[in-house]
């Protein structure tokens, strides 16, 4: 409508009240996929007439497809075959007296049902098998050095999950507790300043009651196996008195590198950095006492068995002349 109409139709008094007071009829809106009579600027403008009339709360939509699947849905049915047996005579969890609720007898267990799981390749078990024989003909039942003190001696390895600090910082902890009873790293750990020093506390008493329970570390004063007292030499010269040859101790810790993390420091104007966080683990090995009385006493036979140096040694004299060279 332009300016001069409008005009004129409020020159008349009534006439000009009739078409302000008269409701206007509304353009009907058709949404349809690709096309639309509204923009973006008439949307903000529009009355709450306009919008599409919501569902209510009780109206549930229907979906043909829902319902046929419900209707022939299978129901589960248990299979006729398997059956539930009780547990057998020689487990652990075996009930003293049977209960009255069931008097059905406990099943047999049967080794055959579970060979899939351990036994899962019985050739290539049974070859191994026949490589060990073999290998135990040859030498005679003489095992070598290292499987003697594998099936003598007690020991342990522990590795703790990422700490979040570097290597330099976690080797200086590391280095700390190598060579201590695993009680005294324990006590260093606790009044140490370090941040990380939490964390390597935790971990070293993971790894002493995972040597206790795994490998029965330290229980000679349990299993009256502590032996004498006696008085060792350490790597470094030291002397020390052992009074439980199996008290445990940290004989080696070293420190590795983990993945590096990512973070933000927002700087001015707009700009960030990122930072690389490293990541970093812990091993210990825990051994027995009995590890270092043994090295003691062989470093004691190895220093009195041997040879006394001498700048001339006496060694007969060979390739002799009757006359000079010269």
């Amino acid at each position: 409508m332009s300016l001069s109409v409008l005009r004129k139709r409020l020159a008349v008094p009534g006439r000009a009240a009739k078409w302000l007071v008269s409701p206007q009829p509304r353009r009907p809106v058709v949404h349809g996929p690709l096309i639309t009579s509204r923009t973006f600027i008439s949307k903000l403008f529009r009355s709450r007439h306009d919008d599409p009339p919501t569902p209510t709360e009780n109206a549930t939509p229907s979906n043909p497809l829902l319902e046929k699947y419900l209707k022939t849905k299978p129901k589960l049915t248990v299979r006729p075959d398997i059956q539930t047996g009780g547990v057998a005579p020689n487990s652990i969890f075996e009930e003293a007296e049977p209960s009255p609720a069931t008097n059905e007898a406990p099943s047999v267990r049967n080794p055959n049902d579970m060979a899939n799981v351990l036994d899962p390749d019985p050739r290539s078990r049974e070859r191994f098998e026949r490589k060990m024989v073999i290998r135990e003909v040859r030498k005679r039942g003489r095992l070598t050095k290292a499987q003697q003190i594998k099936r003598t001696e007690r020991e342990n390895l522990s590795k703790s999950p990422m700490i979040k600090t570097s290597v330099k910082k976690l080797t200086k902890l590391a280095n700390q507790i190598a060579g201590k009873p695993i009680e005294e790293a324990i006590l260093q750990m606790q009044f140490s300043k370090k941040k990380a020093a939490k964390s390597v506390l935790q971990h070293l008493q993971y790894a002493r009651d995972e040597a206790v329970v795994k490998r029965g570390m330290g229980l000679g004063k349990v299993e009256n196996t502590a032996g004498e007292p006696m008085e060792i030499e350490l790597k470094d010269g030291k002397r020390k008195v052992v009074t439980d040859r199996t008290s445990i101790y940290v004989d080696q810790a070293w420190v590795g590198r983990g993945m590096y993390g990512k973070a933000m420091e927002y700087r001015a104007r707009g700009r960030a950095n990122i930072l690389h966080l490293p990541y970093t683990s812990i091993s210990v090995v825990l051994k027995e006492e009995a590890t270092r009385i043994r090295l003691s006493e062989e470093k004691q036979k190895k220093r009195e068995t041997k040879k006394l140096w001498l700048p001339l040694p006496d060694r007969p004299i060979v390739q002799q002349r009757q006359f000079p060279m010269w």
